[in-house]
């Protein structure tokens, strides 16, 4: 249990919070009425690529790529933009970083539900 959200499973997903959970649900009303469109979970960014030195055989990863995962990602029909969704409770500093690196990198806010 990370900072004391309990696990919830709805349609066969597994959500990290009720928060979380219950968005969904919002989400998946607006898209059957056809609000939003193109609704995915957990969608990964990498923000920065993986390091690596030596060639051939020899080369190595000598860091691994940091990656941002979105809760949810939609085009939302109204605006006609797309969406980068995060539930938040807690705000660790690595998400603070990751959410400025987004804006920074890709050119997309995430907007905290």
């Amino acid at each position: 249990m990370k900072y004391g959200n309990k696990k919830i499973q709805l349609d066969g997903i597994l959500f990290d919070s009720k928060k979380e959970a219950n968005r969904y649900c919002e989400l998946k009303l607006l898209e059957h009425c056809g609000k939003i469109a193109e609704l995915q979970l957990q969608k990964e960014f990498e923000l920065i690529p993986a390091q690596y030195e030596g060639t051939g055989k020899q080369r190595r990863c000598i860091e691994r790529a940091v990656k941002y995962k979105a809760d949810f990602y939609y085009f939302d029909r109204d605006t006609g933009r797309y969406v980068c969704e995060d539930t938040k409770g807690f705000k660790t500093k690595d998400y603070i970083l990751k959410r400025k690196m987004m804006l920074y990198f890709h050119k997309i806010r995430i907007f905290e539900i």
